[in-house]
């Protein structure tokens, strides 16, 4: 079984490459294709920046506390020189007011997702942010290191454990050697937590005993079926979805809301679990440092848990609590994920593990420190994913359909006007879609959407009641873009 899963994932790293590779060369007219923004978005732009608290600038202390060293140049190279990551291509984020093509919140986290370097999160834990789209996290045990979700790539992953070598002082072992690596944990099924891993460790080593690589339970199956029997088609989705293919820019590519990008032109990789966590208060000591386990799954992901270390008073979220609405349906393609899973789970997080929290960190964006605030962040993401659950199948039980729903449902202003529940990478729309499908199913209970007209055919038809080409493109001149009633854009 185990040999069938490798080579399937194998199929998968094939077709991931066409998702993390560089973009393309454009028409020659490329600088003629963006537009400037239409009146309708500046002003849907011009009532957010009154709506939402802008000058709140805790999140940018936080994105900044514990930093030590960046990423040299903005530039990671592979072994043969390419470029893999370039946060110079985003230099125009530098600008702290937002151009009137983006949407001022999403300017606000794609600014706050250029922290990029070593970061010290308490003492013994420290975080590698802004060298792919997820973050690695390093722990110090008594004689080597721990390594928490080793990101996309082997060639960003290799970058971020050399960067903590270059600027922690005194951890070498007896002969001068760097202090070696005892253990990896992925925290998840999701590739952007494992890709990285043989930029780490070898294969060799976790074979002899040396090195343990530990995952929750399900986490090799599910890394195959979420990813890799539909792989083909998910990762062209994904390339629509991070925007891979758009020059990046004020009316290009600005960000992907859990983090900058995707790293390109490196391997990915992935050594199977030799450890497996199968329920909720397991333990583990590994080199001295004590971990005690929650497992979500069905949450952010099929096989997900998070880590909490008593000696640091500091919490692991993986995913579940990253400073943005996540998606209960990702656009790239995968299972639906369970809301009341998602918001149950956090709250068992809370009941664990609230009072003895000083630091949260995830897996993505910068941590929060102090008991209030790792409180009030946590029951944050708990009632944001509730609200959507109940309120979702209140309105679908009284017969409204999924798009009328998506219109219907906002935040409540309380749970809108926080920073960690914006639609930077899911949105109150698709999630509601998402709930709705995971209950009901893709059929709104309308006869006539059983057997649809395939897209071009369709087509055809319109354009036939609304009078002939002529008058379609007749129509099409003199239209003029409308925000919606919500207020899009909706960031």
């Amino acid at each position: 079984m185990r040999n069938i899963l490798f080579l399937s994932l194998i199929m998968f790293f094939s077709a991931l490459c066409a998702v993390s590779a560089p973009a393309a060369e454009l028409p020659e007219n490329a600088a003629e294709l963006p537009k400037d923004a239409e009146r309708a978005t500046k002003e849907a732009n011009r009532r957010l920046l009154q709506e939402l608290p802008f000058a709140d600038k805790q999140d940018f202390e936080d994105a900044q506390r514990g930093f030590i060293a960046e990423v040299p140049g903005g530039i990671l190279r592979n072994a043969e020189g390419e470029t893999v990551w370039d946060l110079n291509a985003f230099a125009f984020l530098k600008e702290e007011t937002a151009p009137d093509t983006v949407n001022p919140s999403l300017w606000r986290v794609a600014r706050l997702n250029m922290h990029n370097g070593l970061f010290k999160v308490t003492d013994g834990l420290y975080q590698v942010r802004g060298f792919d789209l997820s973050n690695m996290t390093i722990v110090e045990g008594k004689s080597g290191l721990i390594l928490i979700d080793p990101l996309v790539t082997t060639a960003t992953a290799k970058a971020a454990l050399d960067l903590y070598y270059q600027h922690v002082p005194g951890l070498s072992g007896p002969d001068g050697q760097k202090r070696p690596v005892k253990a990896v944990i992925y925290t998840h099924s999701h590739v952007d937590h494992y890709g990285g891993v043989k930029g780490l460790i070898r294969e060799e080593d976790v074979a002899s005993g040396n090195i343990i690589v530990l995952a929750p339970s399900g986490f090799l199956e599910e890394a195959v079926s979420e990813n890799v029997f539909a792989g083909t088609a998910m990762s062209r989705r994904a390339q629509y979805m991070y925007g891979a293919l758009l020059p990046s820019g004020e009316k290009g590519r600005v960000d992907a809301g859990l983090g900058k990008a995707t790293s390109g032109r490196s391997v990915v990789s992935l050594i199977a679990p030799t450890d497996l966590i199968t329920k909720t208060g397991e333990t583990r000591n590994i080199d001295g440092v004590e971990i005690e386990f929650q497992m979500a799954p069905g949450t952010e992901a099929p096989a997900e848990m998070l880590l909490y270390f008593p000696q640091f008073k500091a919490l692991c979220a993986a995913e579940d609590a990253t400073h943005t609405l996540h998606n209960l349906y990702t656009l790239r393609g995968a299972k639906v994920r369970e809301a009341s899973l998602w918001w149950h789970a956090l709250d068992e997080t809370l009941d664990l593990f609230a009072e003895r929290t000083e630091v949260v960190f995830a897996q993505h964006h910068w941590p929060v420190w102090g008991k209030d605030r790792v409180a009030a962040f946590l029951k944050t993401q708990r009632d944001g994913y509730k609200y959507l659950h109940d309120q979702t199948l209140r309105l679908a039980n009284l017969g409204h359909t999924p798009g009328e729903i998506s219109e219907l449902l906002s935040f409540p202003p309380a749970l809108a006007s926080q920073w960690s529940l914006r639609g930077y990478y899911g949105t109150v729309s698709h999630n509601v879609k998402a709930i709705y499908q995971h209950y009901l199913g893709w059929f709104d209970g309308n006869p006539a959407n059983l057997d649809p007209l395939p897209p071009k055919e369709a087509a055809a038809r319109y354009v036939e009641f609304m009078g002939g080409s002529e008058a379609v493109l007749a129509k099409a001149r003199t239209a003029s873009p409308m925000a919606n009633s919500a207020g899009w854009p909706r960031c």
